[in-house]
């Protein structure tokens, strides 16, 4: 064997070498590689969640909340960490563990303790016990402590209104994205931008105090402020709702549109969607078919044959006409009125108050096919109007060139097109405007996040000349003061309207399902509103001056005194009927 001093000279080399490397090893993990495992470790500790946007309100045109985001919580379990819960005050094995947490959760989440306990146990590590959780209901939660027991902050949309305004505000889906009306149409605007909390978490995924923690805030959802009036959108719906019941309707719409400025303070649809359980509502009708039903307007179109025929210098309101009791158009076929007659003599008042089809033809005839066209087009007829719902129609205008033989004449009073409610209320706003239509909204103006406010400015378009309208105005009176009408007369103001009464198609291919409608505009003598009620298959009369105008009647009224509009101030004063 070699000398003591030599093993332990050799051992001390190898003690030495051994050290070192551990030493460089040492060195190289702490200065050369220590941030770096430093980091990921951190990042094995980190976790990252998403803070929601407040979505913005919706408000009615005087800032009545109409849709609005509440806090709520969502109460979530990791079962792996539940079983670890011994609490101090603990006595039995069923206060601890998943059957002590489900004991003292379930009266707090108001569930059953025994389907909570089921939901406790096991190995996930996120479980959802509740959704929708009010505030102090999650404080109470998290003041129990429970391991694995967290909320998650969420908001829940609420409608304040219940169903008023339903078919217009829309609802949200699971996801709190809109899925229909104004929730839908200006969804990325409501919606806001998400934040975000990165922060150091321990055992149980609790947050570590004191620990790495980076916050991005949620930006919240522009606010939307509506042009309708909750009230005057409730009692709307009230009066149409009872008049459907009351003629066994299909269904109805109505609007109720400010001349000069395009706003719509009311726009109503029958049996609307409450907003706050959309499921139920049948889906078909969660929306609004005053935009998406398109229908033939019937005689109320026949102020466009009227407004052509005065511009045009064809006739004047009181230019003379003998109507006889059917008018034969050749291979077009004949042309009757609603009611047998004998030869009458109106003038073109008497026609349009009479709402006579054959008196319509005699006058519209003279114009050219394309000119016919061309002023439906400028009344807004074929065009969505753009008023700010998903799902609006275009309706039916179908080019001259299309027409047929019968065609030609039949849109002179209003068969062979077809449009929505709003379209077909804008032409009498334009008539109340001067001539001068206003594009039509339902949104007065949004509010950013920081406060600044964008109101909508409608486009504005003249149609035809202020002495044409005021002409037409006029004529219309008529209407109500002894024609079709005179059931949508209002004690103290003037009104100037229209009834309308038209076939559609049924599931057939039948003429059987009829439209009825009353388009007024009020006061006659200095105009503000333009309102319309449409009925849609009504059982008890078919006449539109029979079952909507009454409703017209109440539904201005209402208008006029909520808004503040002074009686009349002239008597009407009506061209000749007859001669």
């Amino acid at each position: 064997m070699g000398a003591p001093e030599r093993r332990q000279a050799i051992l001390t080399v190898i003690t030495l070498a051994v050290m070192a490397v551990f030493g460089g090893r040492l060195v190289y993990v702490q200065a050369i590689k220590g941030p770096a495992i430093a980091q990921v470790a951190l990042d094995d500790r980190l976790t990252t969640t998403t803070l929601p946007a407040d979505r913005g309100e919706i408000t009615d045109a005087n800032g009545v909340a109409l849709a609005v985001s509440v806090e709520r919580y969502t109460i979530t379990a990791d079962q792996t960490l539940i079983a670890s819960w011994d609490p101090t005050s603990a006595t039995t094995p069923d206060q601890r563990g998943p059957a002590g947490a489900a004991a003292a959760l379930a009266p707090l989440l108001e569930l059953d303790p025994a389907e909570l306990g089921a939901k406790l146990v096991g190995d996930r590590r996120y479980v959802i016990l509740k959704k929708d959780v009010l505030p102090e209901v999650r404080n109470a939660v998290m003041e129990l402590a429970i391991p694995g027991i967290n909320a998650e902050r969420t908001t829940e949309r609420v409608y304040p209104a219940g169903a008023v305004g339903g078919n217009v505000i829309g609802f949200v889906g699971a996801d709190g994205k809109g899925q229909a009306g104004i929730e839908y149409s200006l969804n990325s605007e409501l919606s806001g931008t998400a934040g975000s909390e990165t922060y150091e978490r321990g055992m149980g995924y609790v947050k570590i105090p004191g620990g790495y923690d980076k916050t991005t805030p949620a930006k919240p959802g522009a606010s939307v402020q509506l042009t309708i009036l909750r009230d005057l959108q409730y009692k709307a719906q009230t009066a149409v709702d009872a008049m459907v019941a009351k003629t066994q309707a299909d269904g109805a719409a109505a609007v109720v549109y400010d001349v000069t400025n395009g706003d719509i303070l009311a726009l109503v649809d029958s049996g609307s969607v409450n907003p706050n359980d959309p499921g139920a509502t049948p889906a078909a009708l969660r929306g609004s078919r005053a935009v998406s039903n398109a229908f033939e307007p019937g005689s109320t179109a026949k102020v466009i044959t009227m407004s052509a025929a005065l511009e045009e210098g064809i006739g004047t309101p009181t230019s003379q006409y003998e109507i006889p009791g059917q008018l034969d158009l050749g291979a077009a076929g004949t042309v009757h009125d609603a009611e047998v007659h004998g030869l009458e003599r109106l003038t073109m008042t008497g026609i349009l108050a009479k709402s006579s089809n054959i008196g319509a033809v005699m006058i519209g005839r003279q114009l050219p096919k394309q000119v016919r066209y061309d002023y439906l087009k400028k009344f807004g007829f074929g065009t969505a109007t753009g008023v700010g719902l998903p799902g609006e129609t275009a309706g039916i205008l179908h080019p001259a060139d299309q027409w047929d033989g019968r065609t030609e004449y039949n849109v002179l009073f209003g068969q062979g097109v077809a449009v929505n409610a709003v379209q077909d209320t804008g032409v009498f706003a334009t008539i109340g405007n001067g001539g001068v239509h206003v594009a039509p909204h339902l949104v007065k103006g949004v509010t950013d996040a920081d406060g600044t406010y964008h109101p909508v400015v409608p486009t504005e378009t003249r149609v035809i000349s202020q002495k044409t309208a005021h002409e037409v105005l006029t004529m219309l009176e008529s209407v109500v003061d002894a024609g079709t009408g005179t059931a949508a007369q209002i004690s103290g103001y003037l009104v100037a309207g229209k009834t309308g009464t038209s076939q559609g198609a049924d599931k057939s291919g039948g003429l059987t399902n009829m439209t009825a409608s009353f388009i007024g505009i009020v006061p006659a003598d200095k105009p503000r509103l333009a309102v319309s009620v449409v009925v849609f298959h009504p059982r008890t009369s078919e006449y539109g001056g029979t079952v909507a105008a009454p409703v017209f009647s109440e539904i201005a009224s209402y208008a006029l005194q909520e808004l503040g509009i002074a009686p009349s101030g002239a008597t009407a004063t009506p061209y000749a009927s007859e001669w």
